[in-house]
């Protein structure tokens, strides 16, 4: 059977009991609003902003009033860019929110050693400028530049205050909004906990409490299940040398466990490729996977990274990079099996991660573990005909046509503690010619 892979994100994800088929991740209260990305939609060449996403911006997190929403994504103005075109300027006057609707952009900024570095990538739906809107900002601190052709929309301040004028809700959402940015928060916009430190003599210290979130996420834990059905003349007459049930049953195991696997990498609802906090998505500077892409990664998830998850073809597209700079990376040991590392973390293969019809894929970095606040696997065994852990297989009868039926199911789940548990470099491009 080749669907059999060597499901190494089952075997590597530590596995938590989920008691009464849920989990509770209690995190502590963050006031980081709007990490979102802005999508858009295109008529022919005419590209607009979803009004609704909208409420991705810091600025607009929680405001529900569609008939201003309409008309703040009808102010939005549509511009085309080449790769190498500006479009902003450092030190220019900023007065605008910009949205990626397409390409990739690079943020560019004066380095150290008076050149110029790459701050970071921007890419489809991503945003800067929004708080040029609060009025927080009057000049552009880095560079924008388009490296691919791209597809930008732009909301002026001018345009923005226009709107805000006439919706006294607006202007309420944006009076919350500047108070919520001014609450005492550390550097990941949690609130603060209050501590003192390298006073002498007899201070007054101050009270302090550790504020959770009012409504933490619960993960339920999910079902991969089929019916296996075996004609009871096979059970009784073909059962040596091989027991013929034993042999389905164990086939049918696999490809449910498979399934559990590409759920775990995909499922929309708790799948790590889409439970990666948009702030740890990184993008590639070049398309291909370069030794400074995975650095990159690395410094997401820099608290103790467990290991990288990637397509074989992202792995083989690597090491072609790594040839290329004449770079021969060290191999780790794991259970015997040697697989390939970047800086001594280890690179596993997943065929679950999907592959797009442009050849681009994604590569996923993690640390796993409850201890280390990481990512874990969600099940819960001794359920009821348990056959392996928190798989069932149970006999539903036999029917008037002699047919033996099992009722094979598995039930799983992932959680990511804190967003820093999850790092995913997007947009791997796999076909890079030479």
């Amino acid at each position: 059977m080749q669907s059999i892979t060597s499901r190494w994100l089952l075997k590597l994800l530590p596995w938590v009991e989920a008691k009464g088929g849920a989990y509770r991740v209690n995190r502590r209260l963050t006031y980081a609003l709007g990490d979102g990305r802005v999508t858009s939609t295109n008529t022919g060449a005419e590209v607009q902003v979803v009004p609704a996403e909208l409420c991705e911006l810091p600025l607009l997190r929680g405001f529900d009033d569609t008939g201003v929403l309409e008309a703040l994504a009808g102010r939005f103005s549509q511009r085309e860019y080449e790769p190498g075109d500006a479009i902003v300027e450092s030190g220019q006057a900023a007065d605008q929110l910009v949205v990626i609707a397409h390409g990739k952009v690079n943020q560019l900024g004066a380095g150290e050693y008076g050149g110029q570095t790459v701050l970071g990538v921007l890419a489809d739906g991503e945003f800067f400028g929004d708080r040029v809107l609060l009025g927080e900002q009057e000049t552009w601190d880095f560079t924008a530049k388009a490296v691919t052709p791209c597809t930008v929309l732009t909301l002026s301040r001018q345009a923005f205050q226009e709107v805000s004028d006439r919706s006294e809700a607006l202007r309420d959402q944006v009076e919350r909004t500047r108070g919520q940015l001014q609450r005492a928060q550390n550097p990941y916009g949690e609130a603060t906990v209050e501590l003192a430190s390298g006073h002498d003599g007899e201070v007054d210290l101050p009270g302090t409490f550790v504020d959770y979130e009012l409504k933490p996420r619960e993960y339920e834990l999910s079902v991969a299940q089929t019916i296996l059905r075996v004609h009871s003349r096979v059970a009784d007459l073909y059962n040596e040398p091989m027991d013929q049930v034993e042999q389905q049953l164990r086939l049918t195991i696999e490809e449910l466990r498979e399934e559990q696997e590409n759920q775990l990498v995909n499922n929309r609802d708790f799948g790590l490729l889409h439970n990666a906090d948009l702030r740890q998505r990184i993008h590639t500077r070049g398309g291909a996977p370069t030794p400074d892409d995975m650095d990159e990664l690395l410094s997401t998830v820099w608290k103790e990274p467990s290991f990288f998850l990637a397509h074989p073809r992202a792995i083989a597209a690597f090491g072609r990079e790594c040839s290329r700079r004449g770079l021969y990376p060290q191999s780790a040991d794991f259970g015997g099996h040697h697989v390939p590392a970047w800086r001594g973390v280890p690179i596993f293969p997943c065929n679950k991660i999907p592959v797009s019809k442009t050849r681009t894929t994604s590569i996923m970095l993690m640390r796993a573990g409850e201890q280390n606040q990481g990512v874990v696997g969600l099940h819960q065994t001794g359920i009821p005909d348990e056959y392996q852990p928190g798989l069932s297989v149970r006999f539903m009868g036999i029917n008037e046509k002699a047919i033996i039926s099992y009722l094979v199911s598995t039930y799983f789940s992932a959680a990511v503690l804190v967003p820093d548990a999850l790092g995913v470099l997007e947009h791997v491009e796999l076909g890079r010619e030479s």
